[in-house]
């Protein structure tokens, strides 16, 4: 059978140049910020006086790795990935497991409060975190719950399960009845019919608001800075501040460039890797099934 030919459709140049504006823009952002990103970079191999002579580029010195390892373990860069692993791990972890079913029940079934239940996680969304933080820092200190991963870990998930339930509700509510339909011909229960058939149908919403819920917790900083009390439970957020203040006394800004790098690879790989998943996830919640 011949492979069909692709017919090139014919550019259209009155779109083109009424996009041009937004293309010259989007431009001047994508050249500003990688110049800044390869800035960073060479200043994390450079001294702190090659910085401070704007010669990063010239490299007269060589290359200092030594800033990597100085930030890696003399101001503990690694404790502080490690924490932040923890906390977007089970955060995540526990954030889809709660509003999945809780989307899934509130998108597919119709029951006394349904509509209360959805307002109210809208609501939820738009408080503020400022107008919560003092109640909850007040409750958490009277019960002596402070100090704790555990406790910065439940608050993540009670934060980010309003918006993670709406987001995910699109996804269910698009998705054709006629799976339960089969299912319950062959004799699935609604839990099993959800777990088997539903949930996996909806795993591009869980991966796309998965990795949103990552990065949001991983670039946390208001709440890891009250309830972080130690440098053992400090994230990335707060650890890269502390690390600002501690090599800034000393004048060691080449580890501080290189803790930087250190600290927004793990991100920049996750776009980079899970770009196509992102935009397929956000586009499919689009799509009536």
């Amino acid at each position: 059978m011949a492979k069909e030919k692709k017919v090139r459709e014919p550019v259209n140049w009155k779109k083109e140049l009424r996009l041009l504006p937004g293309y010259l823009i989007l431009s001047l952002w994508i050249i500003f910020t990688a110049v800044l990103l390869i800035w960073i970079l060479a200043a994390s191999f450079s001294t702190s006086r090659e910085i401070f002579k704007g010669d990063v580029f010239k490299f007269a010195s060589g290359f200092h790795w030594e800033n990597y390892v100085t930030a890696w373990k003399t101001q503990n860069v690694s404790v502080f990935l490690a924490n932040s692993l923890l906390y977007a791990s089970c955060a995540v972890v526990g954030i889809l497991a709660i509003s999945s079913a809780a989307a899934y029940v509130l998108a597919r079934f119709t029951f006394l409060g349904n509509k209360v239940i959805k307002s109210g996680f809208i609501v939820a969304m738009s408080i503020p975190l400022i107008m919560i933080i003092l109640p909850i820092f007040n409750i958490t200190t009277r019960w002596g719950m402070t100090g704790s991963r555990l406790l910065l870990i439940v608050l993540y998930i009670c934060l980010n399960v309003p918006y993670t339930t709406t987001f995910l509700m699109n996804f269910f509510r698009n998705l054709s009845r006629s799976y339960e339909e089969a299912a319950a011909i062959d004799g699935c229960s609604p839990i099993m019919t959800f777990w088997r058939i539903m949930l996996p149908l909806a795993q591009p919403g869980l991966i796309t608001v998965g990795i949103f819920n990552f990065l949001s917790v991983w670039n946390e900083y208001f709440m890891a800075l009250i309830f972080a009390s130690s440098d053992n439970m400090k994230s990335v957020g707060t650890g890269l501040f502390s690390m600002v203040n501690s090599l800034k006394a000393v004048g060691d800004y080449g580890s501080l460039f290189a803790a930087v790098i250190i600290v927004f690879l793990p991100t920049f790989l996750m776009y980079v890797f899970l770009s196509e998943k992102i935009i397929a996830g956000v586009t499919g919640g689009g799509v009536k099934g």
